[in-house]
């Protein structure tokens, strides 16, 4: 069985190749992945909000076994970071600069 390595060396004017940046490109990469990372926690937070309990049993909490199983599952997705990479490597994101569109500033 392989296993996926932790660390992907990846290709730095690929990644700038979009954007004619390295640094803008990881901007857009770092944003995506906060959004994503944010939707996630949103969506596990609801999942998780349907186990709460006003009142604190103790055979409640060791037997929710639904509510491991969903947390568990969050835990096995992949990174944020990494679903980031992959959608700007695919060019799903979309890259907008707003020092070119009228009206931009510049920094």
């Amino acid at each position: 069985m392989a296993v996926k390595p932790s660390i992907v060396t990846r290709d730095i004017t690929e990644l700038s190749s979009s954007t004619g940046n390295i640094y803008k490109s990881l901007n857009v990469i770092s944003k995506r992945a906060r959004q994503i990372s944010s939707n996630v926690r949103e969506e596990l937070s609801g999942k998780l909000a349907e186990f709460a309990s006003t009142v604190d049993n103790l055979e409640e909490i060791f037997e929710n076994r639904e509510q491991i199983e969903i947390s568990k599952f969050y835990e096995r997705m992949p990174k944020p970071t990494i679903v980031a990479i992959e959608e700007f490597s695919e060019g799903k994101i979309l890259v907008r600069d707003a020092v070119k569109e009228e009206g931009g500033i510049e920094i």
